[in-house]
């Protein structure tokens, strides 16, 4: 049963619906998409207790505000904002109430305290939109899935909820770190570089650049020299690839990265990193370190 839930007043810097993403679809041209910091997205659920996959809101930056039109149970995780209900400040990581015609808002964190990029807005039941190829998530590079919350939309709640879940109180996350590190397994282009290259971009430290989205992150820092500059023909990419253009400065590729690419492939950034890839913010370092095969 669908029952309308929140309405937005303002939806912040950008805010879409995501979910685990639509796997399997590059044949189609067709990313992956999904949310870009997948454990804070799952902790958001657990703490509402939904199922597992549930559509929840991920918030670039800040500047969410919402106004509920009923009783329900929320949990905001990732990159910590300011939040109140009201005037009354409340708690990220943990589960909180609003009750009908509350007025929740989610602020801008301070950029010099190194706070991120995404946070994550769950709902018991899990949020309704519009899905393609199995998923809610919006894909910003391709335009697949629904389109971004704007100012006036109405969101609207189902039953995917997990009622046996134990009841959460709060719940531990990653502490912040400066350099974020990343770990790396060898890319399939490294005959395109000198045999150190691998080395090279784990003794350098990189800085994200504005430039940076979920389409992929922009590093500046030591370039990497290839020792060859022919074409390479376009080839199938995934998340985490750390793709290496002309200029030698690293591009690691997020959620929404296109399906194929013409540069070569330095190194791949393993699963379990790319949440903190994504939550490194403009300014933030990054240093890679080699994987252990089966990381």
């Amino acid at each position: 049963m669908l029952r309308r839930a929140l309405s937005v007043i303002d939806p912040g810097a950008r805010c879409l619906f995501v979910d685990r993403g639509r796997p399997g679809h590059a044949h189609l041209g067709v990313s992956p998409s999904g949310a870009a910091d997948h454990d804070s997205y799952a902790l958001a659920n657990r703490l509402v207790a939904n199922r597992v996959g549930c559509t929840v809101l991920e918030l670039l930056v800040g500047g969410l505000i919402l106004r509920a039109e009923a009783t329900l149970r929320i949990a905001l995780t990732g990159a910590p904002r300011p939040v109140r209900i009201g005037d009354t400040p409340a708690a990220m990581n943990a589960p909180l109430t609003l009750r009908g015609g509350d007025v929740l808002s989610v602020g801008y964190g301070d950029p010099r305290r190194g706070v991120g990029v995404y946070t994550y807005l769950s709902a018991f039941g899990g949020f309704v939109a519009d899905r393609v190829l199995g998923s809610a998530s919006c894909d910003i590079f391709g335009g697949v899935g629904p389109s971004p919350i704007a100012i006036d939309d109405d969101l609207w709640l189902g039953s995917d909820a997990d009622e046996t879940s134990a009841s959460v109180d709060v719940a531990p996350v990653r502490a912040a770190a400066d350099p974020v590190v990343l770990h790396v397994l060898n890319g399939p282009r490294t005959d395109r570089f000198a045999s150190d290259a691998v080395n090279q971009l784990c003794r350098g430290v990189y800085t994200v650049t504005p430039a940076s989205n979920r389409v992929a992150i922009r590093l500046e820092g030591l370039p990497l020299a290839r020792i060859t500059q022919d074409e390479l023909a376009s080839e199938g990419i995934i998340a985490g690839a750390v793709q290496i253009p002309p200029d030698g400065r690293p591009i690691v590729f997020g959620p929404d990265h296109p399906t194929t690419g013409g540069y070569p492939v330095l190194a791949v950034v393993v699963a379990g990193d790319l949440g903190r890839a994504a939550q490194a913010q403009p300014g933030a370092h990054i240093s890679f370190v080699r994987a252990r095969p089966n990381a």
